[in-house]
């Protein structure tokens, strides 16, 4: 998520009458539902998050450079079409090529998108039986994305891409059985811990949440933790949110350590996530885990409001800022935006 423009930040600092009502900061955080992903199908050897990793990891030893997956990965998207169709050329049944071409189309990447065309290619690699393809299109019709929407089309293919081991259709079918009328927890904890043993770190999340909640397996507040401390170091913003809340609090077996959640919080903010923002703000404004700053909790607080976050209490701390400061958090949220 980006931050949108602020138009009239001046009008946006004029805040509301105060109100204290609410506690510096929430006891927890649990979100209900963790949304689909909405990464692009890996090509073969690429991270599990859908970003096409560096061309030797694709090749076997003693393979010559893949010219067209190390032009993807360098940005020379042009290139990597050029090289992709000369090997469909070649090969017509090069379904890593397809695969690859349906990517550069989807995304828009060194031609104009077209998720049509993406679908297209899609369909000739997986009838060629190529996973990530197979991945792709499964998600094209959880997303409508160049064709309707349909979620009975999309569950076969996850099922076929998961039983190959592809880490994103196990998350996201992890996702589907719990999402329907029937709801299949323990296969979902089953589906979300192979993929989190791939490294998916949506899946980590998810996971850690359902031993949070003894949900599909048996309540385990520090396997919870473990799961979660793990998505959240390696970078996801849900669970660095989740499981800095634990630390703030000192919950479910992680030692109460105020100055560390902030870090967490942070760390998230940095992402844009407004969450996050938000409980940055607070902990800014109170001096709980890191020195107080007005200035600095006025600025998230004013990003994470205008992203849909509302908060009467740093509201309330708004209005009752000096004319000087004030000047000072408008100043600090256009840098922010401007470098975001």
């Amino acid at each position: 998520m980006i931050w949108p423009r602020i138009a009239g930040l001046a009008l946006l600092l004029a805040g509301t009458a105060p109100v204290f009502a609410q506690q510096p900061l929430p006891a927890s955080l649990t979100p209900s539902k963790t949304p689909l992903t909405t990464a692009v199908a890996p090509i073969p050897g690429a991270s599990t998050g859908g970003v096409i990793g560096p061309a030797q990891n694709y090749l076997a030893p003693g393979v010559a450079p893949d010219l067209a997956f190390g032009a993807f990965q360098r940005g020379y998207y042009v290139t990597a079409m050029r090289e992709a169709m000369q090997r469909i050329s070649a090969n017509p049944n090069d379904a890593p090529a397809m695969t690859l071409m349906g990517e550069l189309y989807r995304d828009g990447l060194g031609l104009r998108r077209n998720p049509e065309e993406a679908l297209r290619w899609y369909r000739l690699a997986a009838a060629r039986g190529d996973t990530p393809a197979i991945f792709a299109l499964a998600m094209a019709y959880l997303q409508g994305s160049g064709v309707t929407a349909d979620p009975a089309a999309a569950r076969p293919l996850l099922e076929k891409a998961a039983a190959a081991g592809h880490p994103g259709a196990l998350y996201n079918l992890g996702l589907l059985v719990i999402g329907g009328e029937i709801q299949d927890f323990a296969r979902s904890a089953d589906l979300f811990r192979r993929a989190a043993d791939l490294g998916n770190l949506e899946a980590a999340y998810a996971l850690g949440l359902q031993y949070r909640q003894g949900r599909g397996v048996k309540r385990d507040p520090l396997l919870a933790a473990q799961w979660l401390k793990y998505a959240a170091d390696e970078g996801l913003a849900a669970a660095q949110i989740e499981y800095a809340i634990m630390t703030f609090n000192g919950t479910d077996g992680v030692p109460r350590d105020e100055a560390r959640a902030a870090r967490y919080f942070m760390k998230a903010a940095a992402t844009n996530n407004p969450v996050a923002a938000n409980r940055l703000a607070r902990l800014l404004a109170t001096g709980r885990g890191v020195p107080k700053n007005m200035v600095e909790a006025m600025k998230w607080h004013i990003l994470a409001r205008t992203a849909g976050i509302k908060d009467d209490w740093l509201d309330g701390q708004l209005n009752s800022l000096s004319a000087r400061d004030r000047a000072l958090v408008e100043e600090a949220v256009r840098r922010h935006i401007g470098g975001a």
